[in-house]
């Protein structure tokens, strides 16, 4: 089984699927070595690991050589930070092109004005629903091998409110994406909005979050949000804690 293979395996089974952030191939290992099942390249994460703010500011190029390396030098999937796609809809293509070259198992898109900002940043802008539906579609037609996970992210909770950003995320699978991705919800509340209406998941759709209300046991107990993944600088706390008893054991 390849780790695409993989991947889908596990979005598609029930329960969770935890894949910490990593922000260099380093800390990419690490996480599998503690036997996490997958592992989430933060592109804020690997940003700041190369002095940059999470402002868009790494391009193309230098992701994809990162997200490559690591690639190699792991087993499980990898998920990605694509941005915005680096531009309009004839960038996506070109993204969508280079990362599937570089093996990653699967990456997220999002609905930011390009260049973009860290999703908890104030200020942050949006593009229009249908700007984003068409880049939607360009990603699915670009990809070659149908096991690559395309994950829509929408950024406009902040901007827009909370049901606009599922609204958002809903149009986003009907276009073809494979996971919705509703960024920054504010409490566990939204969360278990979110994993209500998101329509993806009337098909079994998982969706990913990004932030985590209170420890990971807690999280675990919450068993009316059905969260399929999670990643970023929330966990990284608990994570540092579970990888030390993981190595311990």
């Amino acid at each position: 089984m390849t780790p695409r293979q993989r991947m889908r395996e596990l979005i598609g089974r029930g329960g969770y699927t935890m894949a910490p952030g990593a922000y260099d191939t380093l800390t990419a290992r690490l996480v599998e070595q503690a036997g996490f099942d997958a592992v989430y390249l933060t592109g804020g994460g690997y940003s700041r690991a190369n002095g940059y703010p999470d402002l868009g500011l790494l391009t193309l190029s230098e992701n994809v050589r990162f997200i490559a390396l690591t690639v190699e030098a792991v087993g499980i999937p990898v998920i990605a930070d694509a941005d915005t796609g680096y531009g309009n809809v004839v960038n996506v293509i070109r993204t969508v092109r280079e990362y599937e070259k570089s093996g990653v198992s699967a990456f997220h898109i999002e609905d930011q004005v390009s260049p973009k900002k860290c999703g908890h940043y104030e200020g942050k802008e949006v593009i229009t629903l249908g700007e984003m539906v068409g880049k939607i579609r360009a990603a699915v037609d670009t990809r070659q091998d149908p096991d690559l996970v395309i994950i829509a992210r929408s950024d406009a909770r902040a901007i827009e409110g909370l049901q606009a950003s599922i609204d958002r995320v809903n149009a986003y699978l009907e276009a073809g994406a494979d996971v919705g991705f509703v960024e920054a919800p504010q409490n566990i509340d939204e969360l278990r909005i979110v994993a209500r209406e998101v329509a993806g998941l009337q098909r079994r759709q998982p969706f990913f979050g990004d932030r985590a209300f209170g420890s990971i046991d807690q999280l675990f107990a919450q068993h009316r949000v059905p969260v399929r993944a999670t990643h970023r600088h929330s966990f990284l706390n608990d994570v540092q804690y579970s990888l030390e008893q993981r190595s311990l054991a």
